[in-house]
């Protein structure tokens, strides 16, 4: 009783507090993302010690890998994937059936299928809380480990990376539209390593 209490109260502390970073972030502005980057400096600025500036990809690549198995873990055991499989392939089959009920001009069938589009939307609409859930969860290390990054790139006078075709490019220079070197670097990486976590753990049946 009182393990099962803990975990209700540890549940809605997680989500409580992966809320307030989403919407600190949105909301509060430029001084909540650098004041969330620093508090992670504590545990960060150690790890560039260790490794040193000139390998802020390193230390790109390990936030990225601990990100991804911490998202996969979660998303593992918080969604119910059966559920989501079987909704997106009902609402394929419903989706044609539908459709050719439109082109034969069958009425009394597309009147019998709104009822059953109202089944599926709850559904859906289950599948979209499962869903939010798990995001919540995963601001809690992913946002402050990435306001850090975008903290202590910021500060340094020059940085860069070595990437493919591109050459040798500074990390706060945009690579695509607004996105910098860094946070493309960061977010390819965490690509592909969360396809083999999400592959080894069998999240998602991917």
């Amino acid at each position: 009783m009182v393990t099962e209490q803990f975990k209700k109260k540890l549940d809605q502390f997680l989500l409580a507090f992966g809320l307030s970073l989403m919407l600190g972030i949105m909301i509060l502005g430029q001084d909540f993302r650098d004041s969330l980057g620093t508090a992670m400096s504590v545990i960060m600025d150690p790890v560039v010690g260790v490794l040193g500036t000139d390998n802020l990809h390193i230390v790109l690549f390990i936030m990225a890998s601990i990100t991804a198995l911490y998202a996969s873990l979660i998303q593992k055991y918080t969604i119910d994937w059966d559920l989501m499989r079987n909704t997106q392939e009902k609402m394929k089959v419903f989706q044609k059936e539908f459709r050719e009920a439109q082109l034969s001009n069958n009425t009394a069938l597309m009147k019998k299928m709104e009822d059953e589009r109202k089944e599926m939307m709850e559904d859906q609409m289950q599948m979209s809380k499962q869903q939010f859930k798990p995001m919540a969860y995963i601001s809690v290390i992913s946002l402050p480990l990435f306001m850090w990054a975008y903290h202590y790139i910021k500060s340094l006078e020059f940085a860069t990376l070595v990437f493919p075709f591109w050459g040798e490019q500074a990390l706060t220079t945009p690579a695509i539209g607004p996105f910098q070197h860094w946070i493309f670097w960061y977010f390819i990486v965490s690509l592909g390593v969360s396809q083999l976590i999400r592959k080894a753990l069998d999240v998602g049946g991917v």
